[in-house]
């Protein structure tokens, strides 16, 4: 099931306005995640722990002094295609949204799940991705 454009709208920019390129096919999804350097994907939702939690989290990260070389997001409920191939690069961890992923040099090397998310304030988030900012980026 798609969503109407004009409900995303708003989500996708919350994540471009902060740095955030937005993968529309696999091919834009495989050309960010394999590339040198660090990667963070974030798989975007229209739920409410999206909009709390993760996307706020996602933003205060993207701010970080020591970051990955790429943020892009992707967004579950809309470009399926793209959203299928960054899940791909996520396994074994089941489809999950929102997530985040962080890549390196194209391998996983750190996840955040839903559960993850659900129940945690935006910092606790933030402070998790930032604290493998510093391990891997």
């Amino acid at each position: 099931m798609m969503y109407p454009e004009y409900l995303v709208a708003p989500m996708r920019a919350e994540l471009t306005n902060a740095g955030f390129e937005e993968l529309l096919d696999a091919d834009a999804v495989k050309g960010a995640v394999e590339s040198e350097g660090t990667v963070l994907v974030m798989v975007n939702s229209v739920c409410g722990c999206a909009a709390a939690n993760a996307r706020p989290a996602a933003k205060m990260a993207a701010g970080y002094e020591k970051r990955p070389t790429k943020l892009v997001t992707v967004f579950a409920g809309m470009e399926k295609e793209a959203v299928d191939s960054a899940r791909n690069y996520m396994l074994p961890y089941p489809p999950s949204s929102p997530s985040m992923a962080l890549f390196k040099d194209g391998k996983l090397v750190h996840m955040i799940e839903r559960h993850q998310i659900e129940g945690r304030n935006a910092q606790m988030i933030a402070d998790n991705l930032m604290h493998a900012f510093d391990q891997y980026c």
